[in-house]
């Protein structure tokens, strides 16, 4: 059986923006078993967003192959700041804060990669220890500043300038490399494409110090962007988080069960595992049959399941079912939290009410006339109910702990009436 070829299967999946060496790389994979590849990441909040996924699917998907995926946690670049893609010096954090930070981001890669083969190491555990002196003379000589000024991320910051901390973040990202090939024995660095100066970089250190021939590779991802022009990774309500309690599984599901027909195959080669098989099926289901959306289900489930686990999927899967039929009562109040967190509000006193007067004070009826025609008409259901009664009276303490009152109007219009 000829060996999985996981270089002709990125490219398919079209995660290889620029390689280094590919033939090299190549020759290497045939002949070694062994190949170590590292991403960094900076900790400068304490959770990983999606954006995280696009290098991190990469290397999972070496592990997957066999091979042994690093992550540098940037302890001590952190302490500096990137700057890639900022037009303004970034705020410097505390120790403290970075501590915290390292805690959560390491916990959050343990679940996406399990603990073996697998491996996480901090740059502060040897950027930490350097001193000025060796830091210049080991290094820097190896460096030529105007080679420097040309990097893209130095460029576009020159104009409102950039200080010496932040340009020289570029030369510690390439001591990252070289450690690491020296004391980990890591060949390849994968980073985004703005990464591409950086890892260069640290190639031709480890070139400069250990000799030509020593095997050092780079690998770039394209930028992701959306059918419309616009990068990937935002929603309405900003960065979609992988910490459960800034993104909840729900909206985490949800963010990716409403990508575009047009983006939706594309999502489904690079944040799935699917073989080929599958995933041309399911864009041929979505060219035939685009309102059953069976590609878009399949991404959110697959990608809910990688980052949350069975649980979190089956509990984004029953909320997103609960309020797709109306059949709200079987649902927590976490879960309505976390299922109408972006939908209409309103606020009410906790007393019962008329269920006319209750829907015109909470501004879901323009008037009372309307309110008693919608309630008619069968428009108007309460917790889940529909009511027909005028006379009905809303009492705040019959679901949901009290709490919140649920008034869904027409087929899929809710409104969240938090009590008071």
């Amino acid at each position: 059986m000829a060996k999985f070829d996981i270089l002709d299967d990125l490219k398919w999946r079209g995660a290889i923006n620029q390689q280094t060496d590919e033939e090299g790389l190549r020759q290497y994979l045939a002949k070694h078993d062994d190949l170590k590849l590292y991403c960094g990441v900076d900790p400068t909040g304490d959770s990983l967003h999606i954006g995280h996924l696009i290098p991190f699917m990469i290397l999972k998907r070496f592990q997957m192959a066999g091979y042994h995926p690093v992550i540098v946690i940037g302890g001590g670049t952190g302490m500096i700041g990137d700057p890639s893609g900022r037009s303004t010096e970034r705020v410097l954090q505390t120790k403290e804060q970075m501590d915290h930070n390292q805690a959560c981001l390491t916990a959050q890669m343990k679940k996406l990669f399990g603990t073996e083969n697998f491996q996480i190491v901090n740059n502060a555990d040897w950027l930490g220890k350097m001193n000025l002196i060796n830091f210049l003379r080991d290094y820097g000589k190896n460096f030529q500043v105007n080679m420097m000024l040309n990097k893209e991320s130095v460029v576009k910051r020159l104009k409102n300038g950039i200080s010496f901390t932040e340009f020289s973040y570029q030369i510690l990202q390439a001591i990252d490399f070289y450690t690491l090939n020296k004391n980990y024995g890591v060949q390849m660095q994968i980073g985004g494409a703005d990464q591409w100066g950086n890892i260069t970089d640290g190639i031709n250190l480890i070139h400069r110090l250990s000799g030509p021939d020593t095997p050092a590779f780079g690998l770039t991802i394209p930028l992701m962007l959306k059918s419309d022009g616009t990068k990937f990774g935002k929603s309405a309500g900003g960065a979609v988080w992988l910490d459960p309690e800034k993104t909840s599984p729900y909206e985490f599901y949800q963010f990716w069960i409403n990508q575009d027909d047009r983006d939706v195959v594309k999502y489904l080669k690079y944040f799935t595992f699917l073989d080929r098989a599958e995933i041309e099926d399911l864009a041929q289901k979505t060219a035939q049959e685009p309102w059953k959306r069976a590609a878009q289900k399949k991404l959110a489930a697959e990608v809910t399941k990688f980052v949350h686990g069975e649980a979190g999927l089956q509990e984004a899967q029953m909320i997103t079912d609960a309020l797709f039929s109306g059949d709200i009562k079987s649902l927590s109040v976490k879960q309505i939290e976390q299922g109408l967190k972006n939908a209409p509000s309103a606020e009410a006193a906790d007393e019962s009410k008329n269920i006319v007067d209750f829907l015109v004070d909470t501004k879901i009826e323009s008037s009372k006339r309307q309110a008693r025609e919608d309630i008619k008409n069968g428009a108007i259901y309460v917790n889940g109910d529909r009511q027909r009664d005028i006379d009905f009276d809303v009492d705040p303490d019959s679901a949901f702990e009290g709490k919140y009152v649920i008034i869904r109007k027409g087929k899929r219009k809710y409104t969240l009436v938090k009590i008071k």
